[in-house]
């Protein structure tokens, strides 16, 4: 009977709930967890008691990949670490994506298992097997010749095959370009000894750095061991060339590298399968077709040049750029615009970059990471919109559902009232933009901070001391409830992409 009970529950987890509750339902387990292993593990000193609400916040921020810190990151031990860097590493879009890849597939095997569809009745070959295929899916393969090679297929299982075949290269991809990225990284803190000796005299294991920062840059989160992010690393020019092709391969570029990938191996069935189609067949939107992947990449370049112009022009004589040569200062410049669309690792002190880079960092941050100016669209694409449409006129819950930046909105004055006092007597602080820009960042799941110091203040207090974390570090309880929500609805935007109709 128990058995039965359990069968139930399992069988109505995998199949009945929806995509959006078992997102809320992934990340607060992974939140919950998270916070509770931190809370356990020993911090790096006896002085470090952050309270439990700071705790939860770096946990949710890291599940989240948003990188908002409340407590300074030198603080936690090489263990709590680990958690941290195992909550981006299953946080990660993409490696979500993969678990539905696989949770499809399986779907599928137990909705072709319950009706009767898998009474075996071809042989296997080793060529059959090597496609991907076992025995149960062969129950589905039409014709295989004398020489072992799978000929005709019919559409579900050429489907089912090909779901399952991307799952493991998207897992392939995952694992290859991260340890590409962490050998480098070991390889060049091997090789510079003045980046090695930073990290060093940081307290921090090289190969602890390595990892945990090659796992946030490809997971877009941004958090770095160092309590300074990247500034402290900033003049190590060949470092962030390492880190730029894990901030856009594990995000912006996914897409045209994974169709790349499958274009390689073009003359597997399954390969061509999933180069013909559309993702949206099988469930995986971060396949796109081959024109929208070209104008991604030209997108994604044309927004990293306009940030690195404004930049160059604005902000070459930044105080954060002081002691750096040209060429240094060029490969800075690029990386911190490579991470204002959605990694948030740092080379300098943003509440010193002009007003005018912040609010084209805003931009950035609230775009969706697959923005492109894709400039054709078809009559079915436009006719489907509107029926669409008509159907969600018809909807009365539908004409509350409000837009994002009417969210954000409300977010931004929520937080405003929260934090009225210290807007009142803390002006340079807490402005209207700083507070902006913060919500704006954590909605991106982004990072970008600038930051909270003691020497802004109109009416010094002699008890403030300067901390590395980020500016809603120093907000109030309410304030980071509201900032956690924030985290959560930015990492879920893509069920309210429609949203905007009140």
């Amino acid at each position: 009977m128990s058995k039965l009970l359990m069968s139930r529950c399992h069988h109505n987890l995998l199949f009945k709930i929806n995509a959006f509750s078992a997102y809320i339902l992934y990340f607060l387990s992974l939140s919950c967890v998270g916070f509770g292993v931190i809370k356990a593990l020993k911090p790096r000193t006896d002085e470090f008691t952050p309270r439990n609400i700071d705790l939860f916040y770096t946990s949710v921020s890291a599940a989240t990949v948003s990188s908002m810190s409340a407590v300074e990151m030198e603080a936690f031990s090489n263990a709590q670490l680990v958690v941290m860097m195992f909550l981006m590493f299953v946080g990660g879009e993409i490696f979500i994506s993969m678990l539905k890849v696989h949770l499809n597939a399986y779907k599928m095997t137990r909705k072709l298992r319950d009706e009767g569809g898998y009474e075996s009745h071809v042989s296997v070959s080793p060529l059959t097997a090597s496609h991907g295929f076992d025995q149960m899916e062969l129950s589905v393969v039409k014709v295989v010749d004398e020489t072992g090679s799978p000929q005709d297929f019919d559409d579900e299982s050429l489907k089912y095959g090909s779901i399952r075949f991307l799952g493991w290269v998207v897992l392939g991809y995952v694992v290859v370009v991260q340890i590409i990225g962490i050998a480098s990284v070991l390889l060049y803190l091997g090789l510079v000894s003045g980046a090695e000796n930073v990290v060093r005299n940081k307290g921090i294991k090289r190969l602890t750095f390595a990892v945990f920062t090659v796992v946030s840059s490809f997971a877009s989160c941004g958090f770095v061991p160092t309590n300074e992010n990247m500034v402290v690393l900033k003049e190590y020019s060949g470092l962030l060339l390492i880190l730029i092709p894990q901030l856009l391969l594990g995000n912006t570029l996914f897409p045209a590298a994974l169709r790349g990938v499958l274009w390689i191996d073009r003359r597997n069935n399954m390969a061509k399968y999933l180069l013909r189609g559309s993702g949206m067949e099988i469930g995986y939107t971060h396949l796109l077709p081959g024109v929208q992947c070209l104008m991604l990449v030209a997108t994604v370049v044309g927004f990293v040049l306009v940030g690195f112009v404004f930049f160059l022009f604005l902000e070459w004589n930044n105080a954060g750029l002081d002691g750096l040569n040209t060429y240094q200062k060029v490969v800075g410049i690029l990386f911190q615009c490579a991470n204002a669309r959605h990694a948030g690792e740092t080379i300098v002190d943003l509440s010193t970059v002009a007003p005018a880079i912040l609010v084209f960092f805003m931009l950035l941050m609230y775009l969706p990471p697959y923005t492109s100016f894709l400039p054709i669209e078809n009559d079915e694409q436009i006719t489907s919109k509107c029926e669409g449409k008509e159907e969600r006129r018809n909807t009365v819950v539908q004409n509350f559902i409000f837009s994002q930046l009417s969210y954000l909105a409300i977010f931004i004055i929520l937080i405003c009232i929260t934090e009225r006092k210290s807007l009142k007597e803390d002006p340079l602080n807490f402005s209207v933009l700083n507070i902006t820009l913060e919500v704006i960042s954590a909605y991106g799941n982004v990072g970008f901070t600038t930051g909270y110091s003691c020497d802004r203040q109109l009416r010094a207090d002699p008890k403030c001391v300067n901390k590395w974390y980020g500016f809603s570090g120093k907000w109030s309880d309410e304030g980071k409830i509201i900032l956690i929500i924030v985290m959560f609805f930015g990492r879920l935007k893509q069920f309210n992409t429609n949203g905007g109709r009140a």
